[in-house]
């Protein structure tokens, strides 16, 4: 008997997903913007460095049935390559859950085409569902397997492309990035200059944040031709800019108050991870986020929101 899912709660992004975050690292431009500066803080793993990644590895170790495959081959790097090979044309997707953790739910093609997927909750052991949809929102177990797993590094999942933050070596988000970054004598001023690129040649989707689908993608390379996006996609596009460039970056999904939206979180060596975008004002570490702040046209009560961080609270890493 099919094991099915009945009234399966999928992850979606709302028609409405509020406006693009992203970091401030030398301001955010405009006479009203803060000056900004770095310093270490304890709070900061500043002895952690980058690790190097790996040459993508297919079928060393794969888990299958005759309706999906899970290729584990780079699990020690902090993700699976899943494909669907059940040949009906129907929704697929990927649940991957971490024991006593969040459940991640994904999209997967029907096509037999591998795609990318992230291990973003550390070590531990997770189970990999893929879902043939039945009918409406009942979905039909194809095939499952539990890993477990132990990275090689615990930033490795923030380094690799995947589903989300969609990037490699032949797509224009990295060769842009690569362009943007070139003569940059360190990972600050790679972030300031792809931070200001994004948000002097970007502008807010509206039409699409109006009509957005429940399954919505960002294609970075997508949206740097058409230069504009909604939330998801200037932090993906950022995301997935600065992976190419060797710095870890974790695309965040949550909310800003009551809005759904997404932010990124880097890390810096001789700094380490800086959480919710922040930015130091000379006297405290703050929440920045530069599309608030630029919409808010230098308003002390949107300078008091971002920076209250207790008005960002993330749902979901990627």
């Amino acid at each position: 008997m099919l094991n099915t899912v009945k009234n399966l709660k999928l992850s979606a992004i709302p028609a409405l997903l509020g406006l693009a975050a992203f970091l401030a690292f030398s301001g955010f431009g405009g006479p009203a913007a803060p000056q900004v500066s770095w310093a270490a803080e304890a709070v900061f793993a500043a002895n952690m460095s980058v690790p190097a990644i790996q040459s993508r590895l297919s079928g060393v170790s794969v888990f299958k049935n005759d309706k999906a495959e899970i290729d584990a081959s780079n699990l020690a790097e902090g993700y699976l390559l899943v494909k669907y090979t059940g040949g009906k044309s129907v929704t697929i997707k990927v649940q991957i859950t971490k024991k006593d953790g969040v459940t991640y739910t994904y999209n997967l093609n029907n096509a037999g085409v591998q795609e990318i997927y992230p291990l973003t909750e550390g070590d531990g052991e997770y189970t990999v569902n893929v879902l043939e949809n039945v009918s409406g929102t009942k979905y039909a177990l194809a095939y499952g397997h539990t890993l477990r797993l132990a990275l090689r590094n615990g930033m490795l999942p923030f380094l690799y492309p995947n589903q989300y933050v969609d990037y490699g070596e032949a797509h224009a988000t990295a060769a842009q990035a690569t362009a943007l970054t070139a003569g940059a004598k360190s990972d600050f001023d790679k972030l300031d200059a792809i931070y200001h690129y994004i948000v002097t040649n970007l502008s807010y989707d509206y039409d699409l944040a109006k009509n957005v689908a429940t399954n919505y993608l960002p294609k970075p390379d997508s949206v740097l031709q058409a230069k504009k996006g909604i939330c998801f996609d200037y932090a993906a596009l950022a995301c997935a800019m600065l992976r190419s460039q060797g710095i870890p970056s974790k695309l965040v999904i949550g909310y800003a108050g009551t809005a759904y939206h997404a932010w990124i979180n880097v890390f810096v060596e001789t700094v380490g991870w800086i959480d919710k975008a922040i930015y130091f004002d000379g006297e405290k570490f703050s929440l920045m986020d530069p599309t608030f702040a630029s919409g808010g046209k230098g308003s002390p009560e949107i300078y008091k929101y971002i920076g209250d961080g207790s008005n960002y609270a993330p749902k979901y890493v990627r």
